[in-house]
């Protein structure tokens, strides 16, 4: 059975009258061995906050590839900080919140707030309702304000920090709420059916490197008419008319707080095929998460450190990595924010200037090699493989020039009998962690090992590079896997 801990920024914010339970600081749950070494926890998290990148975020972050069972989940986070994200889950609650407020008085503009503490609320006939909103957003604490415009409506839907909520009036349903969820087991969220035919794909024309070329992009469109898939374009501004199409295939970079993930949530809440999911973004995007899973699960990689912002030692990165060292920001992509210390000097300047936006980074040995593998993957199978050379007189693959210009290395696609069997097989054991999506897996082959470097939800499929061995069959095997996911009614 699951042991339960409590997390909290400040030890001094769990009171000697709440529950008797394990309570552990966030930095505490970060850093000691036995919450990185043991699956058997589960968490509640109730740092102060949960902003994207903070200690309370990494906390819900990286309990997964611990296997802890969390509450809030990164996901729950993610759907709780964009309106436009929630305001698709609680489409279905209208009827309930109708029936659940009709007995209040209301004028136009009046405001109502809920508080829902573990799914409980204090009014016994708001509770069908308090129960409804927090099996869509799992989170210990929240409020809920709900608007009157001719009829109530779901306003906002916010988290609440232990050190407020818990206090005053509303300690005593706390304890109460905390004890009775405390002796209830987790519930698993519902799955959707699927109905139709059409696929999207999503693309922005402006990107300056765009994970597919606008030749790959009419041979996807071409390989779904072979196939009996409508392959149909669409941008940022075909947000509302996903509910028209089965599954949605997005082709622009993905991050966590841009719209190509409330893109990837839409579609999955509304019952389509999904690649890249809400879920493999998630993991893909941080390299923080990567760095943990890999660890968890006993991946080649390199020396790598996980630093938190205002803890002396990480700044001062001793010989257990060595110099030069490679400091990266969790969610860079295409080499941006990742950068290489070669002294003491140089590394507590860049860390000192990246902790302004992170609370974590990963400093990482580096390790030079004349390319990077990279190698694709498709539910649990590798797809192509190339080698990407690092752009001359740099150590990266992309140099980025303060013009703003990018300037690529070479490149060599290889048949993937060609590669040798470590690269392989240490791709495939990566991506089969994450998910049954498409993902691109970075590596490093030295003399000695091969060292998987991150895995990418979103790989580069362009023409010309990626489908130099495959031909068109590569297009064709990507919108197969749609047609199967498909037919099987099953989403990515």
């Amino acid at each position: 059975m699951a042991i339960p801990i409590v997390i909290v920024e400040n030890l001094k914010d769990w009171q000697p009258d709440y529950p008797a339970v394990r309570v552990i600081a966030a930095r505490d749950y970060l850093s000691r061995p036995e919450y990185l070494k043991s699956g058997g926890f589960r968490v509640i998290n109730l740092c102060r906050s949960y902003r994207y990148l903070s200690i309370g975020y990494y906390c819900s972050l990286l309990a997964e590839p611990r296997r802890h069972r969390v509450i809030p989940s990164v996901r729950t986070l993610t759907s709780l900080s964009s309106k436009s994200i929630y305001s698709l889950n609680v489409e279905d609650l209208d009827g309930s919140i109708q029936r659940s407020l009709k007995k209040r008085c209301a004028d136009a503009g009046q405001e109502f707030a809920l508080a829902i503490f573990f799914g409980r609320s204090e009014d016994p006939e708001l509770q069908d309702l308090a129960r409804q909103i927090f099996d869509l957003f799992p989170c210990p604490l929240l409020k809920v304000e709900f608007r009157y415009q001719g009829k109530w409506q779901l306003d906002t839907v916010k988290a609440l920090p232990l050190n407020g909520a818990a206090s005053g009036a509303h300690r005593r349903f706390f304890i109460e709420a905390l004890t009775g969820y405390l002796n209830k087991p987790l519930r698993a969220p519902k799955a959707r059916s699927l109905a139709r035919w059409d696929l999207a794909i999503l693309c922005n024309s402006a990107e300056k490197m765009p994970p597919s070329n606008p030749t790959a992009l009419h041979k996807f469109v071409k390989a779904g008419k072979k196939l009996g898939v409508d392959v149909e374009l669409i941008e940022k501004k075909d947000y509302e008319r996903l509910p028209q199409y089965d599954a949605l295939f997005l082709r622009e970079t993905t991050a966590i707080d841009h719209y190509t993930y409330r893109f990837a949530k839409k579609a999955e809440l509304e019952g389509l095929v999904v690649i890249d999911d809400p879920d493999s973004i998630l993991k893909c995007t941080n390299k923080v998460y990567l760095s943990e899973l890999m660890a968890t699960h006993r991946i080649p990689a390199p020396k790598t450190r996980i630093l938190q912002k205002g803890d002396p030692e990480s700044l001062a990165l001793g010989a257990e990595i060595g110099f030069p060292v490679v400091l990266k920001i969790p969610d860079g992509s295409f080499s941006r924010g990742v950068y290489k210390a070669d002294s003491p000097r140089q590394y507590k300047a860049l860390a000192e200037k990246l902790f302004k936006d992170s609370d974590l980074l990963l400093a990482q040995e580096f390790l030079y090699t004349q390319f990077d593998w990279r190698i694709g993957v498709l539910r649990g199978e590798a797809l192509f493989a190339c080698q990407y050379f690092m752009s001359r007189a740099h150590w990266q693959v992309v140099k980025h020039q303060a013009s703003g210009r990018a300037v690529e290395g070479g490149y060599r696609t290889l048949p993937l009998e060609a590669v040798p069997d470590p690269v392989l097989q240490a791709a495939l054991n990566l991506a089969r962690l994450i998910g049954d999506g498409l993902y691109g897996v970075d590596l490093k082959q030295t003399a000695d090992s091969v060292f998987a470097i991150e895995i990418n939800d979103n790989p580069n499929i362009d023409a010309g590079i990626e489908d130099q061995v495959l031909g068109d069959r590569l297009y064709e095997r990507i919108i197969g896997e749609f047609v199967q996911r498909l037919e099987s009614g099953r989403r990515g």
